[in-house]
């Protein structure tokens, strides 16, 4: 393997919560089954991945008071999935998207410190938060939460898990039978935390593992998500999938991140791609062609512009062009459960009008051309030639792949392109031995911080 060339770092991700899985094609397996999440995490072993990654939906998105079909749902509690996986994979990295608005940090540090200890050091937290009444009417503090306050909880939650996970030190697990003493500090695993959020104190009852902490993860596109995935994430998930934005984005988190005190390298940049790959790059195009239109049909094409428009759009025609009404942002939310907070509606209303006036695109051709993020398309050595040369110009550390098809749909990605990554030098031909999570990010232990009791 090439010491000059930068590592390509893949994690696979089974879809579950948006119109992207194709759960209507004739080869498409459950999304619920645990053959489905280990068929596709055994594969994603096998291809020398670094970690599965599983997101989660906590409520059943809703269209004017009607859950919809477009979005998968029924998916199964994430600590359960993963915990299930860790008995049947090795090495793969084991990676959960858990709310940090509806959950509590002592409940978040023990579950994600067991799954690193049980899977051997292999446990990521994927912190995301959340405001809207929606969601929260499934919790006991549903709505109570101001937009505002979102990274101001999200940013006490972490550091006080991490308070959690720090209580233990690298070796005070003793078991020393002679004496008769479990632990040498009797002080072990002690808490206390004071804040604007949490007044909490306590025992921690899980010990610090290898790898110091589980893998944070973090997705942040708004000025206030960047700054707080820059200082607190080991790895940030990236909206961009095409350079030169992408490349932009990369500078950007990394500058951030040295600027808080870490080092450049201590974040890894990890934008989403689906996959579609054929003998001939024409026949790439036609099979991406037909996933993508069965993807998005023109009631789906609708509802993700009723996103953005915040009215009932169900008299447009899809194949008509964007609709010239504006937006109305100010009226009661007509899809509920899918938050639109990072970008103007009016002015991304009418991007999305000159786009179709510009390539004479119908409004469902226009969610297709906007919506989707950077598809990986072509032979399989031309995808492999896409990953490692957007790595390589420092449009991202890696990917997280998925595909349309569950579960069967990575077995081509490992069995087409992986071989080919490996030729280039930049995949691992395997993994390390006992190899943590963190060590395959190439991401450093992370300093044991004590924390008086207060």
């Amino acid at each position: 393997m090439s010491e000059n060339k930068k590592q390509a770092i893949l994690g696979a991700y089974l879809g579950g919560v948006n119109h992207h899985t194709a759960w209507w094609h004739p080869d498409a397996g459950s999304q619920i089954d645990f053959s489905s999440f280990e068929h596709t995490a055994r594969t994603a072993e096998r291809g020398r991945f670094d970690f599965f990654f599983l997101a989660e939906g906590l409520i059943l998105r809703e269209r004017a008071g009607q859950v919809f079909d477009q979005d998968i749902i029924g998916r199964p509690d994430t600590f359960t999935v993963l915990a299930s996986l860790a008995a049947v994979t090795q090495h793969l990295g084991l990676a959960g998207t858990v709310n940090a608005t509806f959950n509590e940090p002592y409940e978040l540090a023990r579950r994600f410190a067991s799954l690193d200890q049980l899977s051997g050091d292999r446990a990521a937290w994927n912190v995301v938060t959340s405001f809207d009444a929606f969601t929260g009417q499934n919790f006991r503090r549903g709505g109570y939460l101001d937009p505002a306050d979102r990274y101001v909880r999200a940013e006490e939650t972490l550091e006080a898990v991490r308070a959690l996970w720090d209580s233990w030190g690298e070796a005070e697990p003793l078991a020393d039978k002679t004496g008769g003493r479990f632990v040498a500090d009797p002080g072990t695993g002690d808490f206390g935390i004071r804040g604007e959020q949490f007044d909490i104190e306590g025992t921690f009852t899980v010990p610090r593992s290898p790898q110091g902490r589980p893998v944070v993860l973090q997705a942040g596109v708004s000025p206030q998500g960047r700054q707080f995935a820059a200082a607190n994430a080991d790895a940030i998930f990236s909206p961009y999938g095409k350079l030169p934005e992408a490349a932009d984005f990369y500078r950007d988190i990394k500058s951030r991140a040295v600027a808080a005190g870490r080092g450049a390298d201590d974040i890894k940049i990890l934008p989403s791609a689906s996959f579609v790959l054929g003998d001939t790059p024409a026949d790439a195009a036609e099979k991406h062609r037909e996933v993508v239109h069965g993807q998005v049909t023109g009631q789906t094409a609708l509802i993700l512009l009723e996103q953005i428009w915040n009215r009932d759009l169900s008299d447009v025609d899809p194949d008509g062009p964007v609709p010239a009404i504006d937006p109305d942002p100010e009226a009661p939310p007509i899809i509920q459960g899918r938050a639109f907070v990072h970008q103007d509606r009016f002015a991304t209303a009418q991007r999305l009008r000159e786009v179709g006036e510009a390539k004479k695109l119908s409004l469902r051709e226009v969610v297709i051309d906007q919506f989707e993020r950077g598809p990986l398309i072509g032979t399989p050595e031309q995808v492999a030639a896409q990953i490692d040369d957007f790595v390589q110009q420092d449009g991202s550390d890696g990917f997280i792949l998925g595909s349309h098809l569950v579960p069967t749909g990575l077995d081509e990605f490992v069995d087409r392109v992986v071989p080919l990554l490996q030729d280039r030098g930049v995949l691992r031909a395997d993994y390390a031995e006992a190899s943590t999570l963190r060590d395959n990010l190439g991401l450093p232990v992370p300093h044991r911080r004590v924390q008086a009791r207060t």
